[in-house]
């Protein structure tokens, strides 16, 4: 075996061979010239010592952003940002990276990294974190607030009938198939004292939805429905209350109708462990008639019989805390966010953190649509001025400046996008099952786009429930709007497919992910995703009725007639539209109507097919809220072979 020579050395540590010999024998190694040998003991320890002596160390005091790093080493910004990217980590110049991640940067130049002992940042970091905090309320500062109620139930047993019956308003008529998919919150005056409603819905997919409902109320309304009785949701909606400790009131809906039957409903609940109060128990329960608002004033009473039994109180002279209930992306409007303060007093005006999003509340708007410059403990307002969507759940808090405001969000975003991860693959719903079988998958990724936050989060519990021990359902990523080029991108590079709820995907995006054969599939309703995953998984996806889409026209005008309504006079942009086919009314990329073609003409005359380029007019049935700019998608529905 041949031995380490001291030249050899040199040249590894890139010193001359007097330097090498010097600080050899300074190690208690004695060499005398270039060609004097060493064991192989000796050389791995004089290199461990060596290379860590002379390595140069560079001292940061600042942030580790890519800016400081970059004129640290005296090179480029964008060669940083290119080294990153080689590693595997996206930032910009001014985002910071991981003090790993900067380690293993500036090793690559030869440098050694420690952090510099700069007290007024320490400091600052600390002030940070406490601000965040928040701070323990005196009993002598509480005051009553208003009680929060959150109506729960099985879907179809009334809780939004209800709650239209309270506050006179008909929430069903802009849901889907009647069903409430979005919470929401809203506000009611009985005798003078105040009570806020959060409505959550009903179908066992929105699980989440209700639990997020149940975690900031002070009390839960139990809709049941007389003729119907407890159902699966139902049992779920209890459990959320007895984990959230809150008390309970069970509003026996439908009672006006002949199959009622209230006292199998009690006999019900007591299996369940709820005893009411006819039948010993300690649980209200209240039989009401939404349609025909009977025992409405009971159920309002009882309200505010427990509120007042529970005391509530919250300290409205501090920097307000509270949690986000629904948000959304409104074109018009930038990022909305529907926020329950539970704390302090929100000002227009004051900075806030609400999850990795910052901002100045710029303005406030109330459950009835009026702007106000303030929102009190259990007040529920929608907040303008966020840099970006929050997540439904997330908690905000009031900060002291938009400095601080934008270093915490900025912290909290960069921790997020280091947890996406790259893959190379394409993955098609289609051929999962396939690809199962072969050993080639062992995790479906999904990005998930919806037109709320809420549907978001529903969409993503309940596909994660679907994991199972061949493959596990793992969500990168959920956003709220049109499903947009970035999503296509994420998707190429994770290996995942795009579901759409009540969304669409922009020209550009339908554009680029056939180009990277990303599989999009959107939906309307819930139940059809999860069914449509669960069965890829199982193998079992049966030959379907599938939609095609044929052709896409702009809405350029828009005229009223008499006797026949709405008529779009429209140009189409791509494909062909025919007469008898379905369409899709599409506004800022939410799917906003789907319906059937009524009428095709060109000019006077009735067609059987537009082609790209031509204008025409068209009617859909029963359906006239149509605007200039809409995007009108016409498709057929065909039954595809499910390939195996």
């Amino acid at each position: 075996m041949s031995k380490t020579r001291v030249y050899q050395i040199a040249k590894e540590l890139k010193i001359s061979n007097e330097e090498a010999i010097k600080k050899l024998n300074e190690l208690d190694i004695k060499v005398s010239d270039k060609n004097s040998e060493l064991e192989d003991e000796e050389v791995e320890l004089a290199l461990e010592i060596l290379k860590e002596e002379l390595q140069e160390t560079l001292s940061i005091d600042s942030k580790l952003t890519v800016q400081a790093i970059a004129e640290k080493l005296d090179k480029p910004a964008t060669e940083i940002i290119m080294k990153l990217m080689k590693m595997g980590t996206m930032a910009s110049i001014n985002q910071e990276v991981s003090f790993e991640v900067a380690k293993e940067l500036v090793n690559d130049y030869g440098f050694n990294l420690v952090l510099g002992s700069d007290d007024s940042n320490n400091e600052e970091e600390l002030e940070i974190e406490a601000l965040l905090e928040i701070e323990e309320d005196k009993e002598e500062d509480l005051e009553l607030r208003p009680p929060v109620v959150t109506v729960m139930g099985h879907v179809d047993h009334g809780k939004t009938s209800l709650l239209d019956a309270i506050r006179s308003t008909n929430v069903t008529k802009g849901e889907a198939g009647g069903i409430t998919q979005h919470i929401g919150a809203s506000e009611v005056v009985v005798n003078g004292q105040k009570i806020v409603f959060l409505d959550t819905p009903g179908h066992e997919a929105f699980t989440a939805m209700r639990a997020r409902g149940a975690q900031v109320t002070d009390i839960a309304i139990l809709v049941v429905a007389a003729d119907d009785g407890i159902m699966p949701q139902t049992i779920e909606a209890i459990n959320h209350a007895k984990a959230a400790e809150v008390p309970l009131i069970v509003a026996i809906n439908k009672i006006d109708k002949p199959s009622a039957n209230p006292e199998r409903v009690k006999q019900e609940l007591a299996d369940q462990g709820l005893l009411v109060e006819d039948w010993g128990g300690d649980i209200i329960s209240v039989g009401v008639s939404a349609l025909k608002r009977e025992g409405i004033d009971t159920l309002l009473e009882m309200i505010l019989l427990v509120s007042e039994v529970e005391e509530l109180k919250a300290n409205p002279n501090k920097r307000a805390v509270g949690t986000v209930i629904e948000a959304q992306l409104d074109k018009g409007r930038g990022p909305v966010a529907t926020v329950l303060v539970q704390g302090g007093t929100l000002n227009v005006g004051d900075p806030i953190v609400c999850g990795s999003a910052s901002g100045k509340v710029r303005a406030m708007i109330n459950s009835k649509g009026k702007r106000v410059k303030k929102a009190e403990p259990s007040t529920a307002v929608e907040i303008l001025g966020l840099s970006e969507v929050p997540q439904g759940g997330d908690q905000f808090i009031c900060v002291p400046s938009d400095k601080i405001a934008k270093s915490v969000a900025q912290k909290r975003a960069q921790k997020a996008r280091e947890e996406m991860l790259k893959a190379n693959n394409r993955m098609n719903l289609d051929d999962l099952f396939t690809q199962i079988s072969d050993s080639e998958v062992k995790e479906l990724n999904i990005v998930i786009k919806a037109d709320v936050q809420g549907s978001v989060q529903a969409v993503k519990q309940s596909l994660e429930k679907l994991s199972t021990d061949e493959v596990a359902v793992r969500i990168i990523h959920g956003g709220v709007g049109a499903v947009n080029e970035s999503d296509i991108m994420l998707a190429a590079a994770s290996n995942a497919i795009i579901i759409g709820f009540n969304v669409r995907p922009v020209p550009s995006a339908e554009v680029l992910a056939n180009k990277e054969k990303v599989d999009i599939r959107t939906y309307t309703i819930i139940y059809k995703a999860i069914e449509d995953v669960q069965a890829a998984m199982s193998g079992m996806l049966d030959p379907e009725l599938k939609d095609e889409d044929t052709g896409k026209a702009e809405v350029r005008e828009t005229f009223k007639l008499s006797g026949v309504g709405t008529i779009a006079g429209c140009y189409v942009t791509s494909g062909k539209i025919y007469r008898n086919c379905k369409v899709r009314v599409v506004r800022d990329g939410i799917i906003i109507h789907e319906g059937q073609l009524a009428a095709l003409r060109r000019f006077k005359d009735d067609v059987k097919e537009v082609n790209q380029g031509y204008e025409c007019g068209m009617t859909i049935v029963n359906y006239n809220d149509i605007k200039i700019g809409d995007i009108i998608e016409a498709y057929i529905t065909k039954e595809i072979e499910r390939k195996l």
